[in-house]
């Protein structure tokens, strides 16, 4: 796809692997990693020109670097957003989007079951500064309309949740947030682009996390916000080029080749999944499982008008409690016992002692996440070889 050439009427796929290339004069077919920490003017006043914007081009590689930018550009278009901007993490993105949108005095609402470090950003720390966050049910959107405030400006949800798979219906929250003149982000990480996209379901801006499944391989970490120009462009860029929370170039070249081989490995984390879940349906020890792609899903018929299909992510819960749930886990041989996801390697974890655990027993109870809850993110490796692993842990109870 040269550049300038029209993406609109190429496939996913087509996307995941040509959008936002603009080969240099040497012709290359796989992008350059441009490790340069500035740029050079032809004369002082092309620089006053492009530190003000009133010409475009490099600057400085904290917030214009050209293997960033092809990132951007490729998952803006996955996205089907004006514009992306790449930070240095998950969680750096969702930072950015808080101090573009959100001012001292304003309220945030945000999903019970949001990734713990998401919420505490919410409760410890923009506390701090006189933003006020309340939560509610994913599920309930009654009690969204009713939890909105005056100074409502901002809603945040996660969908599918991570872990218990709860999905948000993403038009009637847009509704609201447009009802309430306020802001709706929803977190894609666990679907990517690939499986949904918020956008063209009225949501505002996307965050993701690259660092799970646009990486694919666990290998390094980044975020990116994707929406309009005005939003997204203009304020959220601003807040990258002024606190300079901005991902690397090499890692931008990684999330570029995880990019060209997204559509293929979603799908087969998805039948992976499906494949488990069901399995895990059928253990007499497990009580209840919570995966997006199941028959069972009490949301199934959302799930399919929303989502191509369920995802990596699933999780179970067993009647041991704690106990139990950590001796499966030390069960297992072939699963990697590690709280990242989106892995071409399958993980497990027990999310209220690791990616809840900094929660208090009170908010992990309100979003859900119980003593006897595993998680497991479902990579690429053959299906009868992680039942077999999990057997052992089902045989360790």
């Amino acid at each position: 796809m040269a550049e300038g050439e029209s993406e609109a009427g190429h496939g996913l796929g087509t996307r995941g692997v040509r959008a936002g290339q603009a080969r240099t004069e040497q012709g290359e077919q796989s992008e350059p990693i441009f490790t340069t920490s500035s740029f050079v003017f032809v004369s002082a006043e092309q620089a006053a020109a492009r530190f003000s914007g009133t010409e475009p081009g490099n600057v400085y590689s904290r917030f214009t670097n050209p293997t960033v930018n092809v990132f951007e550009r490729r998952l803006a278009a996955l996205e089907g957003g004006e514009r992306c901007v790449a930070t240095s993490s998950g969680m750096s993105a969702i930072l950015a989007v808080c101090l573009a949108v959100l001012r001292s005095g304003d309220h945030v609402l945000c999903s019970h079951g949001v990734f713990g470090t998401t919420a505490l950003l919410f409760t410890q720390y923009l506390s701090r500064f006189g933003i006020d966050c309340g939560f509610a049910p994913l599920t309930d959107v009654t009690a969204w309309q009713s939890a909105v405030r005056p100074n409502t400006r901002m809603l945040f949800i996660e969908t599918p949740s991570n872990p218990l798979a709860e999905v948000a219906d993403i038009r009637a929250f847009a509704a609201i947030a447009r009802a309430a003149g306020s802001v709706l982000v929803v977190d894609n990480t666990v679907c990517t682009p690939v499986l949904q996209r918020p956008l063209e379901h009225g949501a505002d801006l996307v965050v993701l996390s690259a660092t799970k499944y646009i990486d694919g391989q666990g290998r390094c970490v980044g975020g990116a916000v994707v929406g309009g120009e005005a939003l997204a462009g203009k304020d959220v860029f601003t807040v990258l080029r002024t606190a300079g929370p901005c991902m690397s170039p090499f890692n931008a070249w990684v999330f570029l080749k995880g990019l060209e081989t997204l559509q293929v490995r979603m799908r087969a984390h998805s039948d992976g999944a499906l494949q488990v879940a069901q399995w895990l349906e059928r253990q007499p020890a497990v009580r209840r499982v919570y995966y997006a792609g199941l028959p069972s899903h009490p949301q199934r018929d959302l799930v399919r008008r929303q989502q191509s299909a369920g995802g990596g992510l699933l999780a179970f819960d067993l009647d041991g409690g704690r106990a139990e749930a950590w001796r499966f886990i030390d069960a297992m041989k072939l699963i990697s016992i590690t709280a990242n996801l989106g892995d071409a390697k399958s993980t497990i974890t027990h999310p209220a002692s690791t990616t809840h655990g900094r929660l208090s027993p009170e908010a992990r109870k309100a979003a859900g996440i119980g003593e006897g809850l595993v998680r497991v993110a479902v990579g690429l490796e053959d299906v009868d070889d992680l039942k077999a692993d999990l057997q052992r842990g089902f045989d360790a109870l």
